[in-house]
């Protein structure tokens, strides 16, 4: 499978980019997952519901399926610092390609999303797994670069870039899990 981040302060479209590269990337054949950073407590569950009961009775993991979808819920007994690396390792084998949001800070490889209009700070210039920007405002990149920029307003290039880089994106979980191989 292969894998990229998409890095980026709140507000400069990383979610709008990686909802329209789902079908980019489908419209090519390829079996898209994402994986995204949620902050603090959050839920995908509601009161009353069979599994959030289940949940509040105590349950570490309920995992609910369909014949069309399969969701799985795990608590913690306490905060745990789960790596985008652990989450990966759950996903299933079968996947071309993973699009990463909210793991600014990690060691994947990543596409920042930058916006002059955000008045943000580009995170390019002092990350070194940033390999492209996109960008709607390239005039006003803060620091030349020699990494490709990207058009964020072209979700069709922003793909080619993906798919003609493919083997640059690999990703190799015994690079992270060495025990498993």
């Amino acid at each position: 499978m292969n894998v990229v981040g998409f890095a980026g302060y709140s507000g400069s479209g990383k979610t709008t980019l990686v909802e329209k590269l789902i079908p980019a990337l489908r419209l090519r054949g390829l079996r898209v997952s994402v994986v995204k950073h949620a902050h603090h407590q959050f839920d995908i569950d509601h009161p009353g519901k069979d599994t959030f009961r289940h949940r509040e009775a105590g349950a570490f993991e309920v995992v609910v399926a369909s014949n069309r979808r399969l969701a799985l819920m795990r608590e913690f007994p306490g905060e745990a610092e789960l790596t985008v690396h652990h989450l990966l390792a759950e996903l299933w084998d079968g996947v071309d390609w993973v699009l990463v949001e909210g793991f600014k800070s990690s060691d994947l490889l990543k596409i920042e999303v930058w916006r002059a209009a955000s008045g943000s700070t580009a995170r390019y210039p002092d990350d070194a797994h940033v390999v492209a920007i996109a960008t709607d405002s390239p005039e006003a990149l803060p620091q030349e670069t020699l990494r490709p920029v990207l058009d964020l307003n072209d979700v069709d290039s922003v793909a080619q870039y993906l798919v003609d880089n493919k083997d640059r994106f690999e990703y190799r979980s015994e690079l992270y899990f060495p025990d498993l191989r």
